[in-house]
C-alpha cells in the first residue's frame, strides 16, 4: 500500500481557511519578510552583522534576532536601514 502524500502548499492553504491560523500564519510571514529584507540589504552592502551593529548603534544580537525573524520596533529598523544607507518603509495593504 502507498502512502499518500501531500504538498505542504495543500496543506497551507487548507489551514488558511481557519481564521485563527490565518492571522498568526500573516504575522509570521510579515516578520520572514522584514528579517530576509534586512539580510538581503546587508549582504548587498557587503558587511557582517557586527560592522552593521557597529555603524547603526544597534546590537550585534540584536540584529542576528531580526534576520531569525524576531519581532522589532520600527525605530530600531529605521536605525539599521539607515546604517545601509536605506529607508525603511511602511505598507498597509
Amino acid at each position: 500500500m502507498t502512502a499518500k502524500t501531500t504538498k505542504i502548499s495543500d496543506m497551507i492553504d487548507e489551514n488558511l481557511k481557519n481564521p485563527e491560523f490565518k492571522e498568526e500564519y500573516e504575522k509570521q510571514m510579515a516578520l520572514l519578510e522584514s528579517a530576509a529584507a534586512i539580510m538581503q540589504a546587508r549582504e548587498a552592502a557587503g558587511v557582517t552583522q557586527r560592522e552593521l551593529a557597529q555603524r547603526s548603534g544597534v546590537p550585534q544580537a540584536t540584529i542576528a534576532r531580526i534576520e531569525r525573524g524576531a519581532n522589532t520596533s520600527v525605530a530600531t529598523m529605521t536605525k539599521i536601514a539607515m546604517a545601509l544607507g536605506k529607508k525603511v518603509k511602511i505598507e498597509i495593504v
